[in-house]
């Protein structure tokens, strides 16, 4: 019965830390992409991805500035509630509009921002030394 129980001895920082490098690591690759050929990423949103109520001309640089705030937010560990409040908005969009078929695959990006939007960055982050330098402060 040890052995079963042994995982719960892993630290949930150790699990924040692996779940905010995942999820920064899928976004900045992808925003990396979308630089990398910017004509290429505007005729994307142009013609295939058709998101409505917003011009792709709009689209394009908004969702690519998401992608890297909210990426580098959850590789700090800073603001990384709000970086995962912001990917998750991507993540919604793509879902919603752009590949709904891809649910398991955004489900799983889902889960890990929802982790770290609910339960915080964790010990590995620097929202926890700024918590900690701003309470010694106080």
């Amino acid at each position: 019965m040890r052995i079963i129980k042994l995982p719960e001895h892993i630290p949930l920082s150790l699990v924040q830390l692996a779940a905010r490098v995942a999820v920064a690591h899928v976004f900045w690759q992808s925003a990396q992409s979308k630089l990398a050929s910017w004509p290429v990423t505007l005729q994307l949103f142009a013609n295939e991805y058709n998101l409505p109520f917003i011009d792709p001309s709009v689209a394009a640089p908004l969702a690519t500035t998401a992608e890297i705030t909210g990426s580098v937010l959850l590789f700090l560990g800073l603001f990384s509630r709000l970086g995962a409040l912001m990917l998750l908005g991507v993540v919604s969009v793509i879902q919603i509009f752009v590949f709904p078929e891809n649910w398991a695959e955004h489900l799983l990006w889902a889960s890990l921002m929802l982790l770290v939007l609910t339960r915080g960055a964790g010990v590995f982050s620097l929202d926890r030394l700024a918590d900690r330098i701003l309470r010694r402060e106080a």
